[in-house]
């Protein structure tokens, strides 16, 4: 049984008590919780014995400014009970849906591009090995989650990883709002690339951006991901029809698009040519960018700490988390690989609708898209606005209940993240670039350093000075592991940036950049 993590164990009080039916109160130490084993289904460490596995908090209640009795899910959910809307709501199955919307989207269609760069087997190579440190980089984000079930978004994280540093938790949400505004920003071009696609650009490509928007802001509105997790069903299972629908019109139709046409370089010629390993001369500028278009699509840390805040067993999050990892790992590389395999390297497009030859193929195939072109943005701006609201309404009635203020101010901090987000996509000439240099920038700590970090700060915690040494091979191993996630947010950091700041520079020399609120047709 777990001490104040869940619901199925003994809830800690403000003073420390506890209590179990008719055991008895119990004094604990709030800073210290032991799990038995198997009463999270996993053990990160696969050690404990029969007590479990020791698991101490790196910083004391009340550090995040959450009253310390809330530190407990189950006392959280008999605090929310009699409110009409209630958070702690989603099962695991319902977590797994979120996961599988924000992972199976658009950027699935990107693969085929990336494998023609890194060549077909390192490409391969590369997906499993970076689903997999994702895989292990979330287990921590979970068992973090567990030992401070106070945590609300990753904010929270950040300044508990980094000593209470309140700076930290400004750095943290400054970063944590402009990842998800870009990404708003992308669905919001992504919608007019659609539109423009199924018109064959009827209208100006600003309207268009502003009709995604506004549809993007109307399915944004529910307060729960209890609620949104319905949709996002529709949405992972429509997107996984659509890129199984492009891999079999690849495989099916003639010739891809541009077959034997030469174009602009004259390298739009032959049959399809799959590369086994990357050919010769790629430079470091593409062979980076094709992998952090593989890493960025699986790296959603950023996301997973808000919705463990609203499950009501977070104990169960790894089942959502495997089963959605297994998927990942099958359905980008099977897409990526047959993709890539009928449009060859030199008719391949990002995203790879755009190499399908048959126009009804391209437009069938994308249009099934058109869920997860929503319902990601609108994902990404409900973590935003919860952000915001909870930190506005928390202990007051507007938090949980259907009030008018409540309801204005929810809509009102949507609202407003769209119009950014629309104007940012709008405004800058380089967005795509722009928004690789944010990943650059951002995804290195949301995916990697932070994780790290947070291993080193969980095992001193539980182990005291000389916990290396005192858990012999594997504190070794755990080192070794967790030190090589943090060089690689630092090479994406580095390396990512300057991939991005010359790719920038290099489409402004070939005069790519685009204008500012450009009506030019942005179909594919």
């Amino acid at each position: 049984m777990a001490l104040g993590l869940g619901t199925r164990g003994r809830a800690v009080d403000d003073d420390g008590d506890s209590s179990a039916g008719s055991m008895g109160p119990r004094r604990v130490s709030p800073d210290t919780l032991h799990v038995k084993d198997g009463s999270f289904g996993y053990d990160p460490e696969g050690q404990g014995g029969k007590e479990g596995r020791k698991m101490s908090r790196i910083a004391p209640l009340g550090a995040i400014n959450v009253p310390g009795r809330q530190a407990d899910v189950g006392k959280q959910m008999e605090l929310e009970a009699t409110n009409a809307i209630k958070y702690r709501t989603c099962s695991w199955q319902k977590t797994a849906a979120l996961l599988f919307a924000e992972y199976i989207c658009l950027a699935i269609m990107s693969f085929p591009y990336s494998y023609s760069v890194l060549g077909l087997v390192p490409g391969l190579i590369v997906t499993v090995v970076v689903a997999f440190s994702v895989l292990y980089t979330s287990l921590i984000v979970w068992e973090f989650c567990l030992r401070h079930p106070e945590i609300r978004d990753v904010c929270d994280v950040g300044q508990m990883l980094y000593w209470n540093w309140r700076w930290v938790w400004y750095a943290t949400a400054v970063m944590f709002l402009l990842n998800n505004t870009f990404i708003q920003g992308l669905h919001v071009l992504t919608g007019a690339k659609y539109l423009n696609t199924m018109s064959n650009g009827a209208v100006c490509t600003v309207g268009f951006s502003a009709i995604t928007a506004v549809i993007s802001w109307a399915c944004s509105l529910p307060r729960t991901f209890d609620t949104l997790s319905k949709l996002a069903t529709v949405s992972a299972f429509l997107t996984f029809v659509s890129v199984l629908l492009a891999a079999i019109f690849a495989g099916i139709e003639g010739h891809p698009d541009g077959y034997n046409k030469g174009g602009a370089k004259g390298l739009l010629v032959g049959e399809p040519k799959v590369l086994v390993v990357a050919a010769p001369g790629t430079g470091f500028v593409s062979g980076m960018n094709a992998f952090l278009n593989i890493s960025y699509t699986f790296i959603g840390q950023i996301t997973i700490p808000s919705f463990i805040a609203e499950m009501k067993q977070p104990e169960d999050f790894p089942k959502a988390l495997w089963v959605v990892t297994a998927a990942e790992i099958i359905v980008f590389s099977a897409v990526g690989a047959v993709v890539y395999a009928y449009t060859g390297t030199q008719y391949n497009t990002a995203p790879a609708f755009g190499s399908l030859g048959n126009e009804v193929y391209k437009k069938v195939s994308f249009s099934f898209m058109i869920p997860t072109l929503i319902f990601l943005g609108v994902l990404y701006a409900s973590v935003s606005a919860r952000f915001i609201f909870f930190r506005i309404f928390e202990g007051t009635r507007h938090k949980g209940n259907h009030t008018i203020l409540g309801w204005s101010v929810w809509a009102g901090i949507l609202a407003a993240s769209w119009v950014v987000a629309f104007i940012i996509a709008e405004v800058i000439p380089f967005f795509s670039d722009l928004l690789s240099l944010m990943s650059s920038l951002f995804d290195s700590f949301f995916g990697f350093i932070f994780w790290g970090t947070a291993y080193f700060r969980m095992r001193k915690a539980d182990y005291g000075d000389g916990w290396i040494k005192r858990r012999g091979i594997r504190g070794i191993l755990g080192v070794i592991l967790n030190v090589i996630i943090i060089l690689i947010g630092l090479f994406m950091l580095t390396g990512g940036t300057y991939a991005t700041c010359q790719s920038i520079i290099d489409n402004y020399n070939a005069g790519l950049v685009g204008g500012v609120f450009s009506c030019k047709d942005n179909g594919l």
